[in-house]
């Protein structure tokens, strides 16, 4: 059952699937508007989320990496360095389109954030779940506040989700779920 339960908090709150839904949630506070918000919401999602996560797959298939999260440290700097090139194309369509400042600021707390973890993960197995997760608490209590502390549960578990199916150590998940936060928030909150 603990397995079970681990793989599934791993699927849900894997970095693609937190890429897909934050990008809307920081364009619904710029925004107040649905369609406003989907736009630019799903603009960061495609360049992201989407197009990284289709390459990642396609090279699963393929059989140059060992799965959809690219377990092997070794194997994963040609899926993070083509996922900070969306992103990257990605922030110039937002930058082009004059997109509201915190969607823009979300994009290059992202960005920074990949950067630092790809540079980490050169030498060691910093935990992108983590990252991730934990950037993703720090800019939505930034925008929504405190509240959104409650955001901390998802964040734990899939801390401890990652450590049960043994991807990665404790320590690399701390690290991980302080970097999102420490990089990417300090990022969003001096961009935005």
């Amino acid at each position: 059952m603990e397995i079970v339960l681990a793989r599934a908090a791993t699927e849900v709150f894997s970095p693609a699937v937190v890429v897909l839904v934050l990008p809307v949630v920081v364009a619904w506070h710029a925004t107040g508007h649905v369609g406003l918000a989907l736009l630019w919401g799903l603009e960061v999602a495609l360049f992201s989320s989407v197009l990284p996560m289709l390459f990642i797959i396609r090279g699963a298939r393929a059989g140059r990496w060992d799965g959809h999260h690219v377990r092997d440290r070794e194997h994963r700097t040609v899926p993070l360095l083509v996922g900070l090139g969306s992103t990257a194309v990605g922030i110039g369509v937002l930058v082009l389109a004059d997109a509201p400042r915190s969607v823009l600021a979300l994009s290059l707390a992202m960005a920074t954030t990949l950067a630092v973890c790809l540079g980490v993960t050169r030498f060691w197995k910093i935990s992108l779940h983590a990252a991730v997760a934990g950037g993703a608490v720090a800019m939505v209590t930034l925008l929504y506040g405190p509240w959104a502390l409650l955001l901390l549960v998802p964040l734990a578990l899939v801390c401890w989700s990652r450590v049960v199916l043994e991807d990665h150590t404790a320590a690399q998940v701390l690290a991980g779920a302080l970097t999102g936060p420490v990089v990417g928030g300090v990022v969003f909150l001096l961009v935005r």
